[in-house]
């Protein structure tokens, strides 16, 4: 687990006897520090927080502060090297630690005395409490092994509202908002979200609104970069650039069929054609919809057996040509295309020049393979070479495996080009690209957010690499075992060393892939990514408070969440989204139920006052 940062609130574990760090169970003047059993019923076991300061030659040490009394962790130098708690003295030495992560030991850490390197240990262990004292690093005891324990998340809820219908004589149909029962509310807080409203009785799985099933892949709910989407999804998109969402299915007869935006919530009963199906086309194309020249509006792109078709966008929004030009013949499921696979060969459409024409990258068993977009809106053609023999499936190009290891395109230098950045079984490697487009060879620059670190798949732990602040370089943000973890981008190429930002959202608060969704949006509207997770009771936020760090996560609607109070939502057959569905430049909550679509409005700007 990486080191939690300050906000957060731990119990420090020893790893050879499962016990707590805390003080004597009868305090003495000495402070002395020991660790012992915690029998149910008891006191809670004491908790910690971590400060982050600077040691000698600027390297990263903390202050240990117990979270109760403010007392922190400190080496009187005593004879019988005896470690106590003391009142804190800015700039002390002798109170500062080092957190050192253990190699192979996932959650494993030395904490290590940042003036003369002697690491944290036990006495000879009695009945009940264990003194803790300072011995020299000895790499085979285990007694010199300390496991950090986050508190429980803090649960808390937006008074949550909900629809209540109305009747009027002239039988027309309205609706109010009313109060509803929720979590203990947040201290002053108003609602951020309505309670779920069935507007369209289509896109549904039930046969009533149109039975409607995934066939192929669907496309990720945070829209991150380079989702694709097979026979029977369903999403929400801005195919016009009007500002707002409109709902898109992909019907196996039809292809692409819409339901657009009304401006104010709802969507058009009517379904139309947004874009016919290629002619020879098969259950395993993959469609997306984007912006591929800089424009301003989307473009039809799928991935068929003979490769990349495009249709582009005319000025009155309609699809040309209707089955799609073949632009590339590369990247295509065919073995004319290359054999590209969906469950093996990550595809991307990024501008990774900088020029605002999005290229064509894939990772193929042999390596990285980029398909250039000139002026003229053309994909120049494969070359003989991969661009970059890593990031691939087969061994020989490193191993990569897409259900395991997460790659992306992004620009982690400022330079406006993009680099390829991947999550491995030891953690992250990157590879930048310089100015004449060439990629360098791989590099390793951290040991998180990899399956040797509990980051066992792709569904069950998603990451992301977007900045956390406004204006602010790339971070790397996951949905890790204990919890959020973020690593912050230099600006150069490399990240800082990951932290535990949010006891939350992660697989020891109980959030499984098979139940819940995670993923990050600007819920407020001011620029920074908030956390969002469609969980039991409903949809959960966690605030960006605008430095990357995040509040505890809220209650804002109960609705859309698995349990049956909250509608009984599936990952595997009810899709849910952010977006803005009205052009009020906040997202609000789409999900495709089974009776229909269901929308939550964002009341943020409305009501809330802080």
């Amino acid at each position: 687990m990486p080191v939690p940062t300050e906000q957060l609130k731990l119990q420090i574990v020893n790893a050879a006897t499962g016990k707590t760090l805390g003080t004597k169970a009868a305090p003495g003047a000495d402070g002395a520090l020991v660790v012992r059993d915690v029998p149910d019923g008891g006191p809670s076991p004491q908790q910690w927080q971590l400060t982050p300061v600077r040691a000698a030659q600027g390297e990263q040490a903390y202050v240990i502060r117990n979270a109760a009394d403010g007392k922190v962790l400190d080496n009187p130098a005593a004879a019988d090297r005896g470690v106590r708690q003391w009142d804190a003295t800015a700039g002390k030495k002798n109170q500062h630690w080092r957190v050192i992560a253990i190699q192979g030991e996932a959650g494993l850490y030395f904490i290590e005395d940042a003036t003369d390197g002697a690491v944290l240990d036990l006495a000879a262990p009695g009945d009940e409490d264990t003194r803790v004292v300072l011995s020299e690093y000895d790499d085979s005891a285990e007694t010199q092994r300390w496991r950090f324990v986050t508190a429980k998340p803090e649960r808390t809820s937006d008074p949550a509202l909900r629809w209540a219908p109305l009747s009027h004589w002239t039988s027309r149909q309205s609706w109010r908002l009313a109060r509803s029962t929720a979590l203990r509310p947040a201290p002053d807080a108003s609602p951020s979200f309505s309670n779920m409203l069935l507007v369209l009785e289509q896109f549904g799985s039930d046969q009533a609104a149109g039975g409607w099933k995934n066939d192929g892949p669907n496309c990720s709910p945070g829209g991150r970069q380079g989702w694709w989407a097979g026979l029977g999804a369903r999403f929400v998109a801005d195919p016009t650039g009007a500002g707002r969402a409109d709902i898109v299915g992909l019907k196996p007869a039809k292809g692409a069929v819409t339901s657009s935006s009304r401006g104010d919530g709802t969507f058009d009963e009517a379904e139309r054609v947004l874009h016919p199906p290629a002619p020879a086309a098969s259950p395993a194309d993959l469609w997306t919809l984007v912006d591929t020249t800089g424009g301003g509006r989307r473009d039809v792109v799928v991935l068929a057996a003979d490769g990349v078709r495009v249709s582009s966008q005319d000025e009155d929004g309609k699809f040309k040509p209707a089955g799609g030009k073949l632009a590339l013949e590369a990247f295509g499921h065919g073995q004319q295309a290359g054999g590209w696979l969906a469950d093996k060969h990550p595809r991307f459409l990024v501008d990774t020049t900088g020029d605002g024409r999005a290229d064509i990258v894939g990772c193929h068993d042999d390596g990285v393979w980029i398909s250039l977009q000139d002026e003229e809106g053309t994909f120049t053609p494969l070359t003989d070479e991969p661009a970059l023999r890593a990031f691939g499936h087969n061994e020989k190009a490193g191993g990569w495996l897409a259900d395991k290891h997460p790659r992306f395109l992004v620009d982690t230098t400022g330079d406006g080009r993009a680099d390829i950045v991947g999550c491995h079984d030891d953690g992250v490697w990157i590879s930048l690209q310089d100015e004449e487009g060439t990629f360098a060879e791989p590099l390793y620059i951290l040991d998180e957010f990899g399956v040797d670190q509990g980051w066992n798949s792709v569904e069950d732990h998603p990451r992301f690499l977007l900045a956390t602040t406004g204006g602010g370089a790339a971070d790397i943000i996951g949905f890790g075992p204990q919890g959020v973890v973020v690593a912050r981008g230099r600006g150069n190429g490399s990240f800082e060393p990951s932290q535990l930002v949010l006891n939350d959202f992660g697989r020891a608060q109980g959030w499984t892939s098979k139940r819940h969704l995670r993923f990050l949006a600007d819920v407020t509207g001011d620029g920074t990514p908030d956390i969002v997770g469609f969980g039991d009771e409903g949809v959960w936020v966690s605030h960006n408070r605008g430095d990357g760090r995040f509040e505890q996560a809220q209650l804002v609607c109960r609705g859309f969440g698995y349990s049956d109070d909250a509608g009984a939502w599936r990952v595997d057959r009810h899709p849910r989204f952010l977006a803005d569905i009205t052009g009020d430049g906040r997202v609000d909550i789409i999900g495709f139920g089974g009776p229909g679509v269901y929308v939550a409005r964002n009341l943020y700007r409305r009501f809330r006052t802080r």
